[in-house]
């Protein structure tokens, strides 16, 4: 029998930053974030780190393989091995909220200033013995960067070894890479796992507006399985055909979707420009009319999107004046979020607006700068927009540096059940600092970050690197962020067909209650003079 000899390098390696894209949000997140070449969208964005060691270098885990024989002890691998070179990440570090999740790699904590070789079978079968290498890439990343140094209480090099037995019999990639979920689950961190090359193409399509599909966001129930519609991109296929938010999906092109999860279901709808895509709905009762089943044939278009949409509100004081309220939508903190809401936040102010709506209900999270360049558009000064805490429960704060905000007019931020992870580090920051005041239901619950990072073979690991508290350190995982003044989103005296057209319509807005009870909240504050 051959064996696989592998040794880690895990000591110093003078070498630039790796290049995770550092995010949050569901596991299943409907609008995918950026990847490895994220950057900054607002030309402001300024953050201080400190104890963070900015300067510090990246200790590379690198990989060098061989064959050898199965009665020798592991061996050191000599100079002229072959090489697979499995960086952290490849490209720029893209920006500064994740180096927080990079002290782990900094720091000097005994798990990555050591080398280690180990030996395990090497599979005779080309797809498996590629996944194999997958597999040592994955458990070197959880090794150095995961956020639970047990491992969940268990032995993470007997882990590789393991699974490394078990994955040699195999006989097909799929089963292998089965393997490493089986793997990955032992850490007990539903956010820690892998998924293959065209989940993670699928997964990168959001962030730089070159989607071809039908427009539809859908999310798996997670009490049952089922796959929903989120919501529909306006002017797109599936919006101009009449689908809905809540629709159940049952059928794409003849396939029955039971078991499929969300992000294959998605792959399936997108498509070149110009194919067609059948769908099948179900549309559950609403209004009182009969819950309905039809099937529709969408054509797939190149798709715009952008996660931000606003609009201008008239609202008339208690006193009898006209005034303008602004509303910004911010559907998921992808690359280009923070550019599009300071666009339209200058947009308003042109307009003379008075005070803000900021809505992210149902926002599932995003990019982690994202959010903390959407929030240091409200703060001035050195305000603390979040503290993270890695992986040897150091506490970091993330600071802005002399911020200047693009307005100071009154502001309430609409949150609920839906909002996750960036949208609560953005509602955190802005309320735990007085800014505004938080309006709708208990957010999410969801205080871990995650990096995601390319493997070789394409596919990508997401690993949670660190939790996040408030600014007031609050602990939101699992808790989530109790809002202020809490509504319920109905909606008053609107057609309902209305509501579908266009939700960001001022008909529309001014019938939901919860936008309703955000104005109240404005009034009191404009009433007193001051921004919150």
């Amino acid at each position: 029998m051959e064996r696989l000899c592998c040794k880690f390098d895990l000591r110093p390696q003078h070498l630039s930053p790796p290049s995770h894209a550092i995010l949050t949000g569901y596991s299943s997140s409907p609008s995918p974030p950026s990847s490895s070449s994220s950057s900054s969208s607002s030309s402001s964005s300024s953050y201080s780190h400190s104890p963070l060691r900015l300067g510090c270098s990246n200790r590379r885990a690198w990989r060098q393989w061989r064959t050898c024989s199965a009665s020798h002890a592991p061996v050191e691998p000599e100079s002229g091995d072959r090489r697979l070179l499995g960086s952290i990440g490849r490209g720029l570090f893209g920006f500064a909220a994740a180096v927080a999740a990079f002290a782990s790699v900094c720091g000097d904590s005994p798990a990555v200033a050591e080398s280690l070789t180990v030996a395990f079978p090497a599979s005779h079968v080309r797809e498996v013995n590629t996944v194999q290498r997958t597999l040592v890439e994955a458990w070197g990343l959880i090794r150095e960067t995961f956020v639970d140094p047990t491992f969940n209480h268990q032995d993470w090099d007997s882990k590789l070894q393991q699974t490394m037995a078990e994955m040699f019999p195999l006989r097909s990639a799929d089963a292998a890479y089965n393997k490493i979920g089986a793997m990955l689950s032992t850490l007990g961190d539903p956010f820690t796992r892998i998924i293959s090359p065209k989940e993670y193409q699928s997964f990168r399509i959001g962030s730089d507006g070159n989607l071809q599909g039908v427009g539809i966001f859908i999310n798996a129930e997670p009490k049952t399985g089922h796959l929903v519609v989120l919501y529909c991109v306006d002017g797109s296929p599936a919006a101009r055909a009449g689908i809905h938010e809540g629709d159940e999906l049952i059928e794409i092109d003849g396939e029955i979707l039971e078991g499929v999860g969300s992000e294959v279901a998605a792959q399936k709808l997108r498509g070149r420009a110009g194919t067609t895509v059948t769908v099948k709905l179900h549309s559950g009762n609403d209004g009182g009319s009969a819950s309905t089943i039809r099937e529709v044939k969408l054509p797939r278009e190149y798709i715009k999107l952008s996660p931000v949409s606003s609009a201008i509100i008239p609202h008339r004081m208690p006193d009898g004046n006209m005034t303008k309220t602004g509303y910004v939508k911010l559907s998921a903190f992808s690359q280009n979020a923070a550019a599009d809401v300071e666009n339209a936040i200058e947009e308003m102010e042109r307009q003379d607006v008075h005070s803000y709506i900021l809505d992210l209900r149902n926002n599932p999270g995003g990019l982690v700068k994202a959010g903390l360049d959407v929030a240091q558009m409200w703060l001035d000064g050195d305000e603390t927009l979040v503290n993270t805490v890695d992986r040897d429960g150091n506490l970091q704060p993330i600071n802005m540096i002399d911020g200047h905000a693009i307005t100071h007019d009154p502001l309430v931020v609409l949150v609920n059940e839906g909002s996750a992870s960036a949208s609560e580090i953005l509602a955190g920051a802005l309320h735990d600092n007085g800014r505004a005041i938080l309006v709708g239901n208990k957010t999410f619950g969801k205080g871990k970050i995650q990096s995601v990072t390319e493997l070789h073979d394409g596919s990508a690991l997401f690993v949670t690197v660190a939790k996040y508290l408030s600014p007031s350190l609050r602990d939101i995982d699992q808790v989530g962020i109790t809002p202020d003044v809490q509504c319920t989103a109905d909606m008053i005296n609107v057609p309902k067909e209305s509501l579908f057209k266009d939700k960001s319509s001022i008909s529309t807005l001014e019938a939901d209650s919860c936008i309703m009870v955000a104005e109240h909240e404005l009034d009191i504050q404009e009433s007193k003079g001051t921004a919150s």
